[in-house]
């Protein structure tokens, strides 16, 4: 039996009631069936994830899509908000962030999930789906960019960025490559041919990626960081999940996926400064904490982060991933801004983001960001 609801005078239910058990893998399967996200079954108390007691609960739908990345956080999100909230479904489609922020400009979506903020440009081709308004960037999923890999007999990789650099762009073609053998020298490197896999479709941790290889390997990479890989490929995928697919049946593959994608393959250790550092949600956290928000925002409330990839501050996995929500500050319904409140609330709630940590590696907005967000939520109309 689901507790309660009382409706507030501003017509969205407050939801008070007790908090439920940490999420699993198998509500996973029991919310998604497909890349799309949202469910018309109830899912069970002992299996859904903590919701706080203040919770805001809205009837009816409420739409998105974007970050393949998001996927599985978004599952998680989904499940915990629609278990407390008998009356609200909310869908998400992961359809990669390019393809959820032109729905979001088009106003098929009601917000978008994104791997790379919204651009001025793009802001500017949103301001008529806003009523006028700006779009606010809200930093609300970090996550490190897991380096993945299949290659029989090495549980163990370091990759200096000059290197990794290098087998992207194509330029080191074999796995024992002196490059490589001399930041491995314990490792049984075979002869063999190095597949690089990348993004296929507009992706937002492609973006991410090569910001990262552009501003660490400038000489090694020199292309400009994109959503679209810039060169042709020798193997691609689209979506997380088929990057993670992809490389763990093709021997001798590397590639770049969210860490909750990498489905149990190894993953290398990053060169920072003097060090090679392993992947993990606090390593990723340390850069963001140390990241200034962007000088173009369009709005106080927009929240683009400008990440230093490039930081060599010991124990920083820079590598990393800041997943944004996308919403506009003003909406022309009033009706659909307050169902994109009550949702991003619980989104960046410490239950919220706890929930999201346990079930996908990711690092949990500490306090200060938590009250940005949310002062910038109150801020949408």
């Amino acid at each position: 039996m689901l507790p309660s609801n009382k409706r507030t005078k501003t017509g969205v239910l407050r939801h008070r009631g007790p908090q439920w058990g940490a999420a699993s893998a198998a509500l996973a399967g029991l919310l998604l069936a497909t890349t799309g996200c949202g469910s018309d079954q109830a899912v069970p108390e002992s299996a859904a994830p903590p919701v706080p007691e203040d919770l805001e609960c809205f009837s009816g739908s409420l739409t998105g899509a974007g970050s393949s990345a998001q996927e599985n956080a978004m599952t998680t999100w989904i499940a915990g908000y629609q278990s407390a909230c008998e009356d609200s479904r909310v869908y998400y489609n992961s359809i990669g962030s390019g393809g959820g922020r032109s729905q979001f400009i088009d106003g098929a979506v009601a917000f978008a999930g994104t791997d790379a903020a919204m651009d001025p440009e793009e802001n500017a081709d949103a301001r008529e789906r806003c009523g006028g308004s700006n779009v606010l960037n809200l930093p609300a999923y970090v996550v490190p960019i897991a380096v993945v890999y299949k290659l029989e007999g090495v549980e163990s990789l370091n990759l200096p960025p000059e290197t990794l650099a290098k087998i992207f762009n194509q330029e080191i073609t074999r796995w024992n490559d002196p490059e490589i053998a001399e930041a491995n020298p314990d490792a049984d490197l075979p002869d063999m041919r190095i597949t690089p896999v990348n993004r296929s479709d507009d992706s937002g941790t492609t973006e991410n990626f090569t910001n990262y290889l552009n501003a660490v390997a400038p000489e090694a990479w020199p292309h400009e960081p994109s959503g679209q890989w810039p060169i042709v490929p020798i193997e691609s995928a689209q979506g997380s999940s088929g990057i993670a697919d992809t490389v763990g049946r093709a021997q001798g593959s590397i590639s770049y996926v969210e860490m909750s994608h990498a489905h149990g393959l190894p993953k290398a250790n990053i060169g920072v400064g003097g060090e090679f550092v392993e992947i993990s949600s606090e390593a990723a956290a340390q850069v963001v904490a140390n990241s200034p928000q962007r000088e173009e925002n369009a709005s106080e409330y927009d929240l683009a982060l400008d990440l230093e990839y490039d930081t060599t501050e010991a124990g920083s996995y820079p590598l990393v991933l800041v997943s944004y929500e996308v919403v506009c500050q003003d909406y022309p319904d009033d009706s659909q801004a307050e169902k994109v409140k009550a949702f991003l609330r619980y989104v960046v709630s410490p239950e919220g983001q706890s929930a999201a940590s346990e079930e996908t590696g990711s690092a949990p907005v500490n306090d200060d960001l938590r009250a940005k967000l949310l002062e910038s939520i109150s801020a949408i109309s």
